[in-house]
């Protein structure tokens, strides 16, 4: 399977969720990612299980919830119940990692790991057969609109390696500052997912835009 473009809800006009919603299922996007802050993980305070419940009535792509929330173990089966397919919390929000995982498998969703820029990517090595995503954060977590930090290039490139060594199916997703001047080089370091905030919603066409990401290495990638 070709990339999955992920266009990210937290980037879209909030008085007209609906629209954005019904945008994304029209469009070529794969997921819809949605991002729950909790204001002491990171400084914002986004939305929480009511609106996760709300889009899931009307979505129609797979719904990729990033908890950003410090103590993910006490929510995560509330996540799964409201309707996500794929639950990722930090690595750096829990000491029980693994149980973390085992927690949202048996509520019946896919695990993920996120880990924030300043992470080394090694710090999922040993959890990694536990996961079926690892968001690698190429922005400070917790405001959009930031710049891609460029050292994630490597960090996606270390992780897809130990990936194929170990011959798994973790799917590697990128979040943060993701548009179509860096796409290509993103896929081409070996990611699977692209999260696309701003660069979707605050676009004159965001449809096109996601048609465009969606498109984009298709043909002449090689890992």
């Amino acid at each position: 399977m070709s990339h999955r473009i992920a266009p990210s809800l937290l980037a879209a006009d909030f008085n007209h969720i609906g629209d954005a919603v019904t945008m994304v299922n029209e469009s070529q996007a794969d997921w819809l990612h949605l991002d729950v802050m909790d204001g002491i993980f990171v400084p914002n305070i986004s939305f929480g299980q009511p609106i996760i419940s709300a889009v899931k009535k009307v979505c129609t792509k797979v719904m990729d919830v990033h908890l950003m929330i410090e103590r993910p173990e006490l929510y995560v089966e509330q996540f799964v119940e409201c309707g996500a397919d794929y639950v990722s919390f930090h690595l750096e929000a829990t000491n029980h990692v693994h149980r973390v995982c085992q927690q949202i498998k048996s509520a019946g969703a896919k695990s993920g790991v996120a880990i924030n820029p300043h992470t080394p990517v090694q710090s999922v090595f040993e959890v990694l057969e536990d996961l079926d995503l690892v968001v690698i954060m190429s922005v400070n977590p917790g405001f959009g609109g930031q710049k891609f930090i460029y050292r994630t290039l490597e960090k996606i490139r270390t992780l897809k390696e130990e990936i194929i060594a170990r011959n798994l199916n973790t799917l590697i997703e990128v979040d943060g500052g993701v548009g179509l001047h860096n796409a290509e080089k993103i896929l081409e370091a070996g990611a699977d997912v692209l999260v696309a905030g701003s660069s979707v919603f605050k676009s004159d066409d965001p449809k096109l835009t996601i048609e465009r990401l969606k498109t984009i290495g298709i043909g002449n990638l090689q890992f």
